[in-house]
């Protein structure tokens, strides 16, 4: 399963970049950090059915940091919820891909995101709106580390906590770059697992680009009973991206034919 999940989570990197590149530009560091996390939930854990996307008994996914649409994107097409060729038109007139998710527009996304720190309140609508209606379906969550330094992250963690929604996952991704520069020097979030746990959440931290240590992360989350659960995932801006990786303005960026065309090959390398 670890196998066939890390393969996936190459397979979306690629459509991402193929994604992202027919445009020749965009958000590729945030996307590439979110991939392994997607590749779990799509492959894994989150239920779902391409052929019927607004099936009722879902699990939801609230992609907060909707700039990582490209991701999604890529995640989405692989799994049949619209052709993948509809990827290289991304951004551009009369696209069902805008730069940041649309319920609207893209089949499989959950909810319209963009403005950082709302997916939160979003994503604890659905999960309590689930509970009211009797069902048991899953409403996850996806952060950027540099979204929480908005204040409406945390009045959401207050309430989730406080009406014990166990049926809400979050994952804070946890890459140390934000549009403007690093984490820690724009507004230090300091320990985010820490930060969680006094608010009431289950929290785990793990290697948000090892899909075993994420995939068991979900199942123990799935097992609490009483309280909402955080994922801080220890990422990389970039990941996986040869022209991305370790680079410091990577939040938006210009994609070359030749920088995508390399970055592919060096990724079909890691697939077995």
């Amino acid at each position: 399963m670890d196998k066939e999940l890390s393969n996936l989570a190459a397979e979306i990197r690629i459509a991402a970049l193929e994604c992202l590149g027919a445009f020749g530009s965009g958000h590729v560091g945030g996307a590439m950090s979110v991939v392994e996390t997607l590749a779990v939930l799509y492959g894994s854990e989150l239920r779902h059915d391409p052929r019927n996307p607004d099936w009722d008994a879902r699990d939801r996914l609230v992609l907060s940091k909707g700039h990582a649409g490209p991701a999604l994107y890529a995640t989405l097409a692989l799994r049949g919820f619209f052709p993948r060729e509809e990827l290289a038109t991304l951004n551009q007139g009369g696209t069902h891909l805008p730069s940041h998710v649309d319920r609207t527009k893209t089949p499989g996304v959950d909810m319209t995101c963009g403005s950082l720190g709302q997916g939160m309140s979003a994503a604890i609508g659905l999960a309590y709106g689930a509970r009211l209606n009797g069902s048991d379906s899953r409403t996850y969550l996806i952060l950027g580390d540099g979204e929480c330094d908005e204040g409406q992250v945390w009045e959401g963690a207050m309430f989730a906590a406080h009406n014990k929604l166990a049926n809400l996952t979050a994952f804070v991704d946890r890459n140390k770059q934000q549009l403007d520069g690093y984490v820690s020097a724009v507004l230090d979030t300091g320990d985010m697992g820490e930060k969680f746990r006094a608010f009431g959440w289950y929290t785990q931290d793990v290697n948000g680009h090892d899909v075993a240590a994420i995939r068991a992360a979900v199942e123990n989350a799935k097992r609490e009973a009483a309280r909402p659960s955080a994922i801080i995932l220890d990422t990389i801006k970039g990941y996986g991206c040869t022209f991305a990786e370790g680079v410091e303005n990577n939040h938006s960026m210009t994609c070359s034919k030749e920088d995508v065309a390399a970055a592919i090959a060096a990724i079909r390398a890691t697939i077995s």
